[in-house]
């Protein structure tokens, strides 16, 4: 079985803001994504025993809103393979009567984050009380962490050193900082490897293979393996293409003497049991 820990419930393009969809095609170089979301289409581009976490995401300050009631209805028309996660934006009003519905009244088992898109540290005191709800009702946490394409983002609140922070403060709190935090794969290795409860997912790296490569020799070389978890970042890619995209890493090293990924490990990562590890069982 594969699970994707990392995948999107939305709209395209109502859930965004013109300047959002401008900026989105800045996402992959040379290429146009077309992000517009259908359970079916990802289906096709992934194996039958896929299981996934969806979410939508909440950054006012980037124009992008996605309810929690359409993540909530997206996974109860395939309640055997999605778990939805609520969204909030701590810079808004109302985002704690928010979280609490998203988890009491619509059954959403996680927090996503997007802390750069929405302008706000995750170790700001505000957000005390998120950790606290998570902590009491083992909901995990993910976070964008790494680049964007968005010019109004500040790259500041991305930083894994912000979850080194809350991890401190709230151990019991299960982590997932997305996309090994790329372009701070370094500070990313080093805080999963101090922190029990902190993992990382491979979320849209299969496209750029050589940063990806030397971010997993990383890995490699911490002894991290372990907190890898495997995600697409659907529909940024699909969970097949970044399957092979991993496989691949190793092929473009032919003819040099650089070190090679593990390939076993590579595999372990991809059939992780994240939902074990999540407390999502």
């Amino acid at each position: 079985m594969i699970i994707d820990v990392h995948s999107h419930a939305w709209e395209y393009p109502r859930h965004f803001g013109d300047d959002f969809r401008r900026q989105a095609k800045r996402a992959r170089a040379g290429v146009e994504v077309d992000l517009t979301v259908r359970y079916e289409a990802y289906r096709h581009e992934a194996p039958a025993e896929t299981r996934t976490i969806v979410f939508g995401g909440k950054a006012r300050n980037s124009g992008l809103w996605v309810e929690d009631q359409f993540v909530a209805d997206y996974v109860r028309a395939y309640p055997e393979t999605l778990i939805g996660f609520l969204s909030v934006d701590p810079t808004q009003p109302g985002w704690e009567r928010e979280m609490v519905e998203g988890h009491r009244d619509l059954g959403m088992r996680g927090i996503k984050l997007l802390p750069m898109y929405a302008g706000f540290q995750p170790d700001d005191s505000r957000l005390d009380p998120l950790w606290r709800y998570a902590t009491e009702h083992r909901l995990p946490v993910l976070l964008h962490t790494g680049t964007t394409f968005i010019s109004q983002a500040p790259l500041d609140c991305t930083l894994p050193r912000h979850i080194d922070r809350v991890a401190i403060r709230f151990p019991e709190v299960k982590i997932i900082m997305a996309h090994l935090s790329h372009p701070y794969e370094g500070e990313c290795v080093v805080t999963i490897r101090k922190h029990p409860n902190v993992y990382a997912d491979v979320s849209a790296l299969h496209y750029r293979p050589f940063q990806l490569y030397h971010s997993l020799m990383l890995v490699q070389e911490y002894g991290v393996w372990d907190k890898v978890l495997f995600g697409s970042d659907y529909p940024f890619t699909t969970v097949n293409a970044s399957v092979d995209g991993l496989r691949k890493l190793n092929a473009m090293l032919e003819g040099t003497a650089l070190p090679r990924l593990n390939e076993d490990a590579i595999e372990a990562m991809i059939h992780r049991d994240s939902l074990a590890i999540l407390g999502l069982c």
